[in-house]
């Protein structure tokens, strides 16, 4: 078994990140250091900083409303609230299937199978993720037309969204629904940047065949194994 696999299964990141974590040079087999593509069995001694690594027996998924202002990441250096704060007491090792930036919130998903968090956030799948927005100003035809056919940001042509559900906002922006299925960091908030909007509210409602339901801010639950096998099957194909 390759090590980051090995490492993903024992509950430590996804199996990107445990590469990068490989290539830091934290990890040792049986008192070597680890070189990125080493191969693992049973019995072998795997430490991360020092510390032995063992198979988690029991995968579990949550799914977590992440009120604004909290951080998707493990800890902060500013020593801001993250979303561990909320799964504290669980006795996982928890860690995040992609993340909401500070001021967006809604759905996201913890888990401790790094292999599923893996095909999830991999972009060769392309699981949708559905957020309702609030931009300030008033989308015209073209600017929704533009968030539809795809955006050029600095980092490449987004990949078509799905605008429903406009409607004149309460504050006077515009509300409406996009789903996407890439993962760019502050994707949307980018795009509407890219024509001309100031995202005001961003809340992820649904990510592949998951929708928040009634959680409220801080609020998790876990999934259902029929969620689970949902979430699985989002991952057998590429998007259309």
């Amino acid at each position: 078994m390759r090590l980051q696999k090995y490492m993903a299964d024992c509950g430590v990141a996804s199996r990107r990140a445990c590469e990068k974590i490989i290539e830091g040079g934290r990890v040792t087999v049986n008192g070597i250091p680890a070189v990125l593509g080493m191969s693992v069995e049973e019995g072998d001694d795997v430490r991360l900083d020092e510390k032995k690594l063992t198979p988690q027996e029991k995968r579990v998924v949550l799914m977590l409303y992440k009120p604004r202002g909290v951080v998707s990441t493990s800890s902060d250096e500013s020593g801001r609230k993250t979303v561990q704060a909320f799964v504290s007491e669980l006795p996982y090792r928890l860690y995040n299937v992609g993340r909401l930036d500070l001021n967006s919130e809604g759905l996201l998903l913890l888990t401790n199978d790094g292999e599923l968090a893996n095909h999830l956030m991999h972009p060769r799948f392309g699981v949708n993720k559905t957020y309702r927005v609030v931009c300030d100003g008033t989308l015209s035809a073209s600017e929704i037309a533009t968030l539809t056919n795809g955006v050029q940001l600095e980092d490449g042509l987004t990949a078509p969204a799905r605008v429903t559900n406009i409607r004149r906002s309460t504050t006077g922006g515009t509300a409406f629904s996009i789903t996407i299925h890439e993962g760019r960091n502050r994707q949307i908030r980018r795009m509407l940047e890219a024509v001309g909007h100031r995202t005001l509210r961003l809340k992820r409602e649904a990510y592949g065949n998951l929708k928040l339901g009634d959680l409220r801010p801080g609020e998790w639950r876990y999934l259902t194994p029929e969620e689970i096998e949902g979430l699985k099957a989002c991952c057998t194909n590429k998007p259309d």
